[in-house]
């Protein structure tokens, strides 16, 4: 697969992005120079500028290293420093470092701008009417993409639709318009932009924008727009503008009513997109009659308390593997599923971090005496290990057949495998695709072919070690496998086959939980469950039924944990939590918790290590979180904008 190439134009034209000292957000673009029309003489100059607009979905995407997507209740990071428990490298909730994510949008923003600017005063040789067309739509796709992005992250915001003067006045500038304005905004130019697009990426361009990736977006937009933070529940009623007004709202920003049309509208966009996908966009799941092809010299792997020499052990242990492929194969291996996604290039592989990071420590000796580490930077919370569902497709906490809570932490008294304890078996084919343990084999072939078999009670092995590892250890017991794909082999020369697989902003699987969401938020459960269903019975767990539906698991409570479990890890965590307005419960302090690995130290028993146990880090929730601050620099020198509240 040929990847999209971004390209960053180098001309004094751009360089650099800046019309306005005074409110860095409107540093879009320059004065007109002669030199800008030489960067469109011909169609390859064109579709080099159109693709350097795609910069900050790269730089700005939940894979990004330091990326706050990752700060939910699903994971937490090691320590930074030695001492100095209390904080982690990248999660801490840090406002002032928010900014850059403002600054890329709106600066790449203003690229688009630019872009279209040159392109209606210029013919580049060698292009279509049509190819101007896919060109123009494509800056128009994405100034709606990065004001999506910046809406989910800072709430209402400024729209900036052109070019503004240089000539602007400060008292000209634009504010913050009202939530509803700016969704109607970004809908109507994925809406104008769609028909020029094409219906789906090729080998040729994979990861420029598609109209069935513009529904997609248009389809999360409105399910955002529907949900409680924005559908009456804000919990600033005062919060307004001061000087700017939106049309139709006037100095509101927020609606604090709660409208149910909005579910309505999100749902016959989310079904029009997830058709729209299916049929012309050639969009289907990843499934057991759909393996990519990277699993073709992949033998299955261990599964504590599975047996695969038995028919539905293999198919167990088969599906496993499957679900791992999901964002670790591309479309050249038979993976239909990504609707839109990015592959993550950056200096250094700073970008790249995702395909590495995670892995954990002492994988491979080779030349004697040098080892193969991961960073063993993601550690999954125990939420994240008892909210996976039992191999009966329920709630660890909710099936009868399943261990009691008090006898969680205790030995399974697997016969190979002591160390395996009854949290960790008989559980879902996702828990064993996404989650790592004591006892459990990381990946088949990882080690020169063979398994890694993690041994968290070894300090020389993956367990806690002050002395060898600095900070670089799993902070709760668990170990994210999610982006690791199955068929990585290091082998004993210290070389690895890892692919840089484009990483999922969108998938299929998130149309079918935005279209069961609507239903349920509009009462319609057998709907709801419709298209709930298609993701169970993938992730191979009983499809849902009208009597699970109960008050103790209401039809909106198995959504949000399907959510929760299919998109573990990709950066939705973050606004699911923050839109449903439960994030005070979750993100609270003393919330996140993991196994006793720093209490019981180094080379633990069994029964020191597995101990509940509240992270050691500074998380806190205050409600002011639910939005992003906008640099002071600008609440200053703009006196259009308001700042978020509280800060």
């Amino acid at each position: 697969m040929k990847k999209l190439t971004i390209k960053r134009i180098a001309l004094r034209a751009i360089l650099p992005l800046s019309i306005f000292a005074s409110c860095d957000y409107l540093d879009v673009v320059p004065p007109e120079q002669p030199e800008t029309k030489d960067t469109m003489t011909d169609a390859t100059d064109a579709v080099n500028f159109i693709s350097s607009c795609y910069i900050a979905v790269e730089s700005c995407a939940p894979f990004v290293y330091s990326t706050y997507e990752w700060s939910a209740d699903e994971s937490v990071d090691p320590p930074t420093w030695e001492g100095d428990n209390q904080k982690t490298a990248w999660n801490l909730w840090s406002p002032t470092n928010a900014a850059g994510y403002w600054d890329a949008y709106y600066n790449y923003n203003g690229h688009c701008h630019m872009f279209l600017n040159i392109l209606a005063e210029n013919n580049p040789r060698g292009a279509t009417e049509s190819d101007k067309a896919r060109w123009k739509s494509e800056a128009e796709f994405l100034k709606a993409y990065y004001h999506s992005r910046l809406l989910a992250m800072y709430g209402p915001i400024p729209i900036v639709d052109q070019r503004l003067p240089q000539s602007t006045m400060p008292e000209d500038m634009p504010g913050r318009s009202h939530y509803d304005y700016v969704v109607d905004y970004i809908v109507k130019k994925l809406d104008d932009a769609a028909p020029n697009l094409p219906e789906a990426g090729n080998a040729d361009d994979w990861g420029r924008a598609t109209s069935t990736a513009a529904k997609a977006i248009k389809g999360r937009v409105l399910l955002y727009a529907a949900s409680d933070l924005w559908n009456g529940k804000f919990p600033y009623p005062n919060w307004k503008n001061t000087n700017y007004e939106t049309p139709g709202y006037g100095k509101e920003l927020v609606s604090h009513t709660y409208d149910p049309q909005k579910w309505q509208r999100a749902l016959e966009a989310n079904l029009d997109a997830l058709q729209y996908a299916e049929k012309e966009g050639g969009r289907s799941l990843v499934d057991m009659d759909n393996l990519p092809r990277t699993l073709a010299d992949v033998p299955v792997p261990y599964i504590p308390g599975v047996d695969t020499s038995t028919k539905e052990g293999q198919e167990f242990a088969k599906r496993v593997l499957m679900l791992r492929t999901i964002v670790n194969s591309d479309e050249n291996d038979g993976n239909k599923e990504i609707i839109w996604g990015v592959f993550m290039q950056g200096d250094n592989g700073n970008r790249q971090w995702i395909n590495f990071a995670p892995w954990p420590k002492r994988i491979l000796q080779y030349n004697g005496n040098q080892w193969i580490d991961g960073w063993c930077a993601i550690s999954p919370t125990l939420y994240s290990a008892e909210h996976f569902y039992t191999k009966n497709g329920k709630l660890p906490e909710k099936d009868s057949e399943f261990a009691h809570e008090s006898e969680w932490f205790t030995s399974a008294k697997l016969s190979d495998r002591q160390e395996v304890i009854k949290l960790n078996v008989n559980r879902e084919p996702r828990f064993y695709a996404n989650l790592s343990f004591d006892g459990d084999d990381y990946s088949p072939i990882m080690c020169n072919g063979s398994p890694l078999r993690i041994n968290l009670r070894d300090a020389n092995q993956q367990g806690y070690n002050h002395d060898l590892f600095y900070r670089d250890y799993t902070v709760t017991g668990y170990i994210c496998k999610k982006y690791t794909a199955p068929e990585i082999l290091i082998s004993s020369a210290g070389k690895d086959n890892r692919k840089n697989y484009a990483k999922p902003l969108f998938r299929l699987a998130e149309l079918y939980l935005n279209v069961a969401e609507c239903y349920a938020a509009l009462g319609d459960n057998t709907n709801a469950i419709k298209y709930l269903n298609p993701i169970r019975k993938r992730g191979g767990v009983a499809e849902l039924k009208e009597s699970d539906i109960t008050s103790d698991m209401t039809m909106m409570d198995w959504v949000r944990n399907e959510r929760f479990i299919e998109l573990w890890g990709e950066g939705h965590r973050f606004y699911d939590v923050r839109r449903w307005m439960i994030a005070p419960q979750v993100l609270r302090a003393g919330a996140r918790e993991g196994l006793n690995v720093l209490g019981a130290g180094m080379n633990p028993s069994a029964s020191d290590l597995n101990q509940r146990t509240v992270v050691n880090q500074q998380f806190q929730w205050s409600n002011r979180m639910y939005l992003w601050p906008i640099k002071s620099d600008e609440i200053y020198n703009n006196p259009q904008l308001v700042q978020a509240p509280e800060y």
